[in-house]
């Protein structure tokens, strides 16, 4: 595996740049539990679980800038941006989606010579839907609405012993498993019974869903 780092301030982001106010600092948030993978994507072995709202040690991110490089509690890794806010400059210092506002981040160009990171996690296959929410910035959006409307309760046990109990085929899905994302509609999850919940494997990750909303309320991990 090799990697390089190059500034991303190009000619073509010069007009986005001074619309939007660069990072105030390399330092960003978890809007939810959150995996440290071994390399940028879902087919990398997990390597560490990020806790929401903690923070981390951002160096820089994809060129896409869906994944970005962190460093949590001493482990390096990868991590969804959609998950990861930032504060910008500004009198507020509001945060923003990372996703939303990676202009002025350093992009990580990382070039995986013999699979091994991926090896560890298996090989995903083809994708059965978009992301898990329609885009990574809504994804975000969704994982913190659903937090704080209540999605992040605490699962029965009877609910969480019934699904680690009788395990699903994977379902393979663009984006990263979290709580509050959404699966989409046309994907068929699986019933609990007497439970008022669903379940499902996303990208060889368990997840307990909420059925009305199709929102994940807990990552079995």
């Amino acid at each position: 595996m090799t990697k390089g780092i190059k500034t991303g301030l190009i000619a073509t982001t010069a007009i986005a740049l001074a619309a939007t106010p660069a990072l105030a600092a390399m330092t960003a948030t978890a809007t939810t539990d959150l995996n440290l993978r071994a390399g940028p994507g879902p087919q990398y072995e997990v390597v560490g679980v990020i806790d929401g709202e903690d923070s981390v040690d951002m160096a820089g991110c994809t060129e896409a800038g869906e994944w970005c490089e962190v460093t949590y509690d001493g482990t390096t890794g990868w991590a969804y941006s959609a998950y990861l806010t930032a504060p910008i400059e500004g009198p507020e210092a509001e945060p923003t989606v990372v996703y939303e506002n990676t202009a002025d981040v350093a992009i990580i160009e990382y070039e995986d010579d013999n699979a091994a990171d991926a090896a560890a996690g298996g090989t995903l296959g083809a994708a059965a839907g978009a992301l898990l929410i329609g885009g990574p910035a809504a994804a975000a959006a969704g994982a913190v609405l659903g937090m704080a409307g209540g999605a992040a309760a605490d699962t029965p046990e009877a609910t969480v012993t019934y699904v680690r109990s009788n395990p699903v085929e994977p379902v393979f899905l663009e984006g990263e498993v979290a709580r509050g994302a959404g699966i989409p509609q046309e994907i068929e999850v699986y019933e609990v019974p007497d439970s008022d919940y669903s379940y499902l494997n996303v990208n060889r990750q368990t997840v307990i869903i909420d059925p009305e909303t199709r929102r994940i309320v807990e990552v079995i991990r």
